[in-house]
């Protein structure tokens, strides 16, 4: 057990065995797609759906007629044309059971492979008499002490008591780098079910009971089991449904309009009819539209709780944002030397690498390296100096040299004092008007002394994520306001704002006042999304609309949020926004395309069940289809063949570009509304022609 304060050196990344553990081939995937598919024509799973619940009871009923065709009266229909219709509705049928088979798939495999890691966990847990013992990690309680080897996995979600080691995620988060844990700190203190010790050894307090880990919430939710629809996806079922019960309404009422027409319509040519008004196309894609949503978001590495956070991404109009490694890189950088006068630019450099040669805070680390890109490195060698690491109450780092030479950086009133007690040095004017020019620019000017005299300032600045001024830039454009939030003084806090190109920022923010800009945001009608990794965060995240807690961060964090990052990149809420927004546009389209496709449809199937009574309907025949039986068949055939074809476009999404809402709409107004009205008539045309061929 390494108990002192040695880190030990991070190991060569691993590889990551388990990407291949449930990432499956095309053929495989299908295969599987297949087999499930079969299993939902239980009448139990159909009612779930009752857009494909009425054709489903259509092909029983076609069915009997065509063991019995004249089951409800006469009828000039034959036993071929009843099973005909009958196989092209459970084709139907099965081609919606498919694409939900399908969009399944991938987390149906990944949960099969993340439940196979869960039932080979063993963990050794320590009795208080120190005794230790290998039970199953199904044995292990919230409470019991775990001590984890080198090359073992942890069996439980816990904290870490005792031990300094690296810890292999990429089971969970797929990341190959290894992550440092110790205990003391709410990120680094914290280990996840699954994960592998990769260096020395860690003894962790167990916070989970069984089937409570964070692993056993992954299985279930990558799996489906705990899939809810969103308010979204509901609203447009029982839009479907209400369309569904009127067109069964309509149908039903031909019949008496038939007989007093003296029309001679068979019950199957009904279906028929009542299969080509329903919104079939949507219905049949619908649950696939959203678990694909789920499982895309699955596969960005986010691990969603439901999946109306998902589609309220793709809803948001706030985006509230942290500056530090969300907007900025996450650590101040050292981007200028300023020498005072008497010195010069290299005189700055090589005083601030020796002061900072022993600070081990990241800023100290970007000073030595900006340093020597400057042509700063001094020749110091280890055990030639005494070094002073910044400390919260100095203020300041420096090194003292055998030759006597004292140097000191670090916060410009700090070392103005220093060298007054310690040289009796006057603060220089100089020194005034260049930290304040620095600090006006949203910059933090540190001041650098040599043997008492001041040499200059050297400059640290947030310094931007590459491409996040274009991400925001993009957001605009989607009608998205972004607000940065941040401890920062305004001065800081409005240059970072401005150079991000950000629409707003709150300075010197406490957790508190978080929660406070989301409330306010929402009162005024506004969905709001934000990122957070603290056990602080966790009343925001739980008030936000679309809350990402950090996979690094607290358990208190993850348990407040509705997404997880399983990368730990706060950048990826700007991502989840289009993501959201491809779901959403997505069903928005096939809706649109759905609609659309029946017009066609009724111009094939309703002259042909009238043609006969009323000979002025040959007009609506439009088409020119060659008999009314092929009529109607060939719209049932392209009815069922459109789903197939619309799977992928299903699973994989509507393309999104960055767009107002109103040039969305039109633009799909025109490629799915137009394209869903004239691909019908060409397809049902082609296989009237087919089937009027001759044998």
């Amino acid at each position: 057990m390494t108990s002192d304060n040695t880190r030990p050196d991070p190991p060569a990344a691993p590889r990551r065995p388990h990407a291949a553990a449930y990432q499956i081939g095309g053929f495989g995937l299908l295969h599987q797609a297949l087999a499930s598919s079969l299993l939902k024509f239980d009448p139990r799973v159909q009612a779930r759906n009752p857009v494909m619940f009425v054709v489903w009871l259509g092909a029983l009923i076609t069915a009997a007629l065509t063991v019995d065709p004249a089951l409800f009266g006469p009828t000039s229909a034959s036993r071929i044309y009843d099973g005909s219709v009958t196989i092209i509705l459970l084709l139907t049928v099965w081609f919606a059971n498919v694409a939900e088979a399908l969009a399944e798939g991938r987390g149906k495999a990944k949960a099969n492979a993340l439940r196979q890691t869960r039932t080979e966990l063993v963990g050794r847990r320590i009795a208080e008499s120190g005794a230790a013992e290998i039970v199953p990690a199904t044995m292990l309680r919230k409470g019991d002490i775990v001590r984890v080897e080198r090359t073992e996995a942890i069996p439980t979600d816990g904290e870490v008591l005792d031990g300094i080691a690296y810890v292999d995620e990429s089971a969970i988060t797929g990341e190959s780098a290894p992550v440092l844990k110790e205990p003391g700190s709410d990120v680094s203190s914290t280990v996840t079910a699954g994960t592998v010790v990769v260096s020395d050894c860690l003894l962790i307090r167990a916070t989970a009971n069984p089937g409570e880990s964070f692993l056993d919430r992954m299985i279930r939710l990558v799996e489906g089991a705990q899939r809810q629809k969103t308010p979204n996806e509901i609203a447009l079922t029982v839009l479907l449904s209400v369309l569904t019960l009127i067109f069964v309404i309509a149908v039903a009422a031909m019949a008496p309009v038939a007989i007093y027409l003296d029309a001679r319509i068979n019950v199957a040519d009904l279906i028929a009819l009542l299969v080509a008004l329903i919104p079939t196309t949507i219905g049949a894609l619908l649950s696939a539209i959203g678990i694909a949503g789920i499982d895309r978001t699955m596969r960005f590495n986010v691990l969603a709780m439901s999946g109306k956070a998902v589609e309220a991404a793709g809803d948001v109009q706030t985006l509230i944002l942290d500056k530090t490694g969300t907007i900025t890189m996450g650590n101040r950088r050292a981007t200028r030397f300023i020498p005072l006068p008497g010195f010069v630019e290299g005189d700055v450099a090589r005083a601030a690498w020796l002061a900072s040669y022993f600070d081990t805070t990241p800023e100290g680390r970007s000073v030595v390296a900006f340093a020597e890109q400057s042509g700063g490195r001094g020749d110091l060698a280890p055990g030639e100096a005494k070094g002073l690491d910044f400390s919260a109450e100095t203020r300041m780092s420096g090194t003292d040299l055998p030759d006597g030479r004292v140097i000191r950086k670090g916060a410009v009133d700090a070392i103005v004092h220093h060298v007054m007690a310690r040289f009796g040095t006057p603060e220089p004017r100089e020194l005034r008007i260049a930290a304040d020019s620095v600090a006006t620019q949203g910059a933090t000017p540190l001041g650098v002394s040599r043997d008492g005299a001041i040499v200059g300032v050297v400059v640290l600045s947030d310094v931007l994520k590459p491409g996040i001024r274009e991400r925001i830039v993009r957001l605009r454009t989607m009608g998205i306001r972004t607000v940065m939030v941040t401890g920062d003084n305004p001065v800081t806090a409005a240059a970072i704002a401005a150079e991000a190109g950000l629409d707003d920022f709150v300075a010197e923010a406490k957790p508190e006042e978080k929660l406070q800009l989301i409330v306010r945001e929402q009162s005024q009608g506004h969905l709001v999304a934000m990122t957070g990794d603290g056990t602080n965060d966790a009343p925001a995240l739980a008030q936000a609309d679309v809350g990402v807690a950090m996979h690094s961060g607290t358990n208190a964090a993850k348990e407040a949020a509705n997404l997880i990052d399983l990368d730990s990149d706060p950048t990826k809420l700007l991502d989840l926004v289009s993501i959201g927004k491809r779901i959403l546009m997505t069903r928005g389209a096939l809706t649109t395309f759905s609609i659309a496709n029946d017009v066609a449809k009724y111009f094939a199937i309703i002259p042909a069940m009238f043609i006969a009574a009323l000979p002025g309907l040959s007009g609506l025949n439009v088409m020119r289809l060659a008999t009314p039986q092929s009529a109607v068949l060939s719209a049932l055939i392209f009815n069922a063949m459109i789903i197939p074809a619309l799977i992928p476009l299903a699973l994989h999404g509507v393309r999104f570009k960055p767009a107002g809402a109103e040039a969305t709409f039109y633009r799909n107004l025109v490629v799915y509304g137009a394209g869903g009205l004239m691909a019908p008539f060409l397809g049902i045309k082609l296989i009237d022609l087919i089937l009027s061929v001759p044998l």
